[in-house]
């Protein structure tokens, strides 16, 4: 018997990384799957190695998440878990962000699953309650150099989240974050690609992650698992809650490990 079994669920950002890793697990439990993001031929990859459904679509689009919904109402009847997993990344500071690039990264990461919850919580009362996961990161918790749009909309996820939480706990429905750190997905593999001058990724990895408690990057899978418990019933009293998924990333003081490798300790 699967943890999800009978629930229906849609997962943002579906078609790579953490979302397809969670559609592929959630199937695993149980699940209707419907994955959602902007690269159709790789959502329905992913949707038919699963039986689910695909809708390709820009988070960011107004019109989006009502068809989402409606399609899954149509196609399984009704929605009991949201991951909001969709996000776009911009590598500037406040003194480098333009207009355009702020209001993208709020579109995407912040009233894009804004418009997914407020789309899924009728359906989810009327099922009597739901879980809605929120996919935030340690930049919520602890801001790097030149993320000013990705760092505010990450952050502001939480209070969103919690705002859910308390509206529409009475009526069954959880709301909660996952904030996970460096995990080996597309987005990670840019960035890693960069890190180093040949270009090594496994290296780039090691290096971002040499502080890190567990000395890794989590596997898409990993979160993935993370948030099956939070969309699940053995989550059953979890809500308004931020669960951290960073290899210990955000326990480590700074000015220790600074102090430490200073004196030849670290």
């Amino acid at each position: 018997m699967g943890r999800l079994d009978g629930k229906v669920a849609v997962i943002s950002g579906g078609s790579s990384g953490i979302g397809a890793a969670a559609a592929r697990l959630f199937a695993e439990e149980g699940a209707s799957v419907i994955v959602t993001g902007r690269r159709e031929a790789p959502l329905r990859e992913v949707a038919d190695a699963i039986g689910g459904l695909a809708i390709a679509g820009d988070a960011g689009d107004p019109t989006h998440a009502e068809t989402v919904v409606a399609r899954a109402v149509d196609a399984f009847g009704g929605v009991d878990v949201v991951i909001a997993n969709a996000a776009t990344g911009d590598g500037r500071s406040a003194t480098d962000v333009d207009d355009e690039g702020w209001q993208r990264a709020l579109d995407v990461n912040l009233t894009g699953p804004l418009r997914l919850a407020r789309a899924s919580l009728p359906s989810m009362i009327e099922r009597g309650g739901g879980s809605i996961v929120f996919v935030s990161s340690v930049i919520a918790l602890a801001a790097s150099t030149d993320s000013v749009a990705y760092a505010a909309t990450k952050t502001a996820l939480t209070g969103l989240m919690r705002s859910i939480a308390v509206d529409f706990g009475p009526r069954g429905v959880r709301a909660n974050v996952v904030c996970p750190g460096w995990v080996r997905t597309p987005m990670g593999d840019r960035a890693m690609d960069g890190l180093t001058d040949v270009g090594d990724r496994d290296e780039g990895y090691r290096l971002a992650t040499r502080f890190v408690p567990l000395r890794r990057p989590a596997l898409p899978e990993e979160i993935a698992r993370c948030c099956l418990f939070l969309a699940s019933d053995e989550a059953s009293i979890v809500t308004g809650a931020v669960l951290v998924a960073d290899g210990g990333q955000t326990a480590v003081d700074l000015g220790g490990i600074a102090f430490a490798a200073q004196d030849g300790i670290a």
